[in-house]
């Protein structure tokens, strides 16, 4: 459906042009402009009607009450700047980065606007213009560039951790308050970083679990095969959820195989505006699965999943990789997903514990997965789960937010650990790296060590069994 702003908009984009006062940028040519703008989907950006019903659904504009900080308002603004009504400039690139990347707007719409693809798209037209400008950050090369495009630099990063944490680094720092050295986000977030595995550990991993014995039939014909998707990150911070979740998986019926030469899933680099870096990585994760034939791609992180399923978006204009990109999508499921196919688990261990259900983000809004993760935990003997009141309103991770964007996401986790209180649950449970970390330090901010504790679903299962 198309629509024309309405006049309420208005005003927000001339005050947006008003604040523009910064020293204009760089000039660029006609023909590189065009190409720059022609990368706005005009036909998804007119969709939005501008009715209002994601203004209570977003966490920044329900922070702040700004207009340019809602879905809606950020759409007129994407408009305003492919019709070059307003500057590609700082006060731009500002409110597309505040936006979390929730999607809960795509639930709330009642016009099915991808909100995920604009945010992105905007995302990567401002820093398709930076580096044409030569204004590409230091950090940005490093880390998105140089680090996660090779997963050998991102095992490294992990052999690091560890190493800080096996010799009392990282306790004696914040002992010392030497921890402060470090920028304010890092210093407060590493408090939630649990021990990770160590190095020997990882080499004991078996590459194939094979069906536990006396467990579950699956109901297909054959064995189905598993190809793990591992995560970067994932597989370094959470080294055991995953090894819980291929357990979990093998008791079910089901070969696991963790295939070798996978990559990150490059939602960070799709939501950094780094598309040609997420396109390199969806092409390297295809192949490998592809090699390892394998019947379903699973994960763990509502985020990588949300990811992987987004590949046919990053090959829209690629026939080639389209048609790969969809075979490969077609067999990507969640854990959650793949385990309430399967026939139910037996769990010997009553837990006797409330819990309550933290939504990942990506898994709800991205991936449509809600009832799958609470039949599961329903399952478990002695469980009680309790809802919170608003469980699939945004915790304020957001991938790197709560690095990228400290203060804003603090403010959303507070209020999200207030609804945590309510329901005077013992565990909060999440489905997502990024939300158990976040949870973890709501915990410490809420003064609740002890009394409260953030789990992974795939660990919380694990300890049933």
């Amino acid at each position: 459906m198309t629509a024309k702003t309405p006049d309420l908009l208005d005003p927000l984009l001339n005050s947006t042009r008003q604040s523009h006062t910064e020293a204009p940028p760089a000039p660029v040519t006609v023909a590189a402009r065009d190409a720059l703008l022609d990368k706005f989907d005009m036909a998804e950006l007119q969709n939005c009607m501008h009715c209002g019903f994601c203004l209570p659904t977003c966490p920044t504009y329900l922070q702040t009450g700004l207009e340019t900080y809602s879905p809606r308002g950020r759409i007129a603004l994407m408009k305003g700047v492919a019709e070059e009504k307003l500057s590609l400039d700082a006060e731009f690139e500002k409110n597309m980065y505040a936006c979390l990347g929730c999607r809960a707007c795509e639930t709330a719409c009642p016009s099915g606007v991808a909100y995920g693809k604009l945010i992105e798209t905007a995302r990567e037209v401002i820093e398709d213009n930076k580096t044409r400008q030569g204004k590409t950050s230091l950090m940005r090369k490093l880390i998105l560039r140089n680090v996660f495009l090779h997963p050998k630099r991102v095992r490294t990063f992990g052999t690091t951790l560890w190493i800080t944490q096996a010799l009392g680094l990282q306790k004696l720092a914040n002992k010392t308050g030497l921890i402060h050295i470090l920028p304010r986000e890092i210093a407060e977030m590493q408090h939630a970083v649990d021990k990770v595995a160590s190095p020997s550990k990882r080499k004991e991993r078996r590459r194939i679990f094979i069906p536990v014995v006396g467990g579950t039939q699956a109901p297909w014909k054959s064995i189905p095969k598993i190809g793990f998707f591992t995560g970067c990150i994932m597989d370094e911070m959470f080294y055991e959820t995953n090894q819980a979740t291929a357990r979990l998986l093998s008791k079910a019926g089901c070969d696991v195989v963790f295939v070798a030469d996978q990559a990150c899933c490059g939602a960070l680099h799709a939501h950094s505006g780094e598309k040609s870096g997420a396109t390199d990585l969806a092409k390297r994760n295809i192949e490998a699965f592809e090699r390892a034939s394998v019947d379903f791609v699973v994960n763990n992180a509502g985020g990588c999943g949300a990811a992987l399923k987004d590949y046919r978006h990053l090959f829209a204009n690629d026939t080639e990789w389209r048609e790969r990109a969809d075979s490969f999508v077609a067999k990507v499921r969640d854990a959650n997903e793949l385990l309430v196919e399967l026939p139910p688990l037996t769990f010997h261990k009553p837990l006797h514990v409330r819990v309550t259900y933290q939504d990942s983000c990506h898994l709800a809004h991205g991936q449509g997965v809600r009832n799958q993760p609470r039949q599961l935990i329903q399952s478990i003997p002695g469980v009680e789960l309790v809802e919170m009141s608003h469980p699939d309103s945004c915790c304020g991770s957001g991938g790197i937010y709560n690095i990228t964007n400290f203060d804003m996401s603090m403010d959303i986790l507070d209020d999200k650990m207030v609804d945590v209180q309510h329901t005077k649950a013992r565990l909060i449970v999440t489905a997502n790296p990024g939300c158990l970390l976040q949870m973890k330090e709501g915990i410490i901010r809420s003064g609740l060590q002890g009394q409260m504790e953030a789990v992974h679903i795939m660990d919380l299962l694990d300890r049933a069994l």
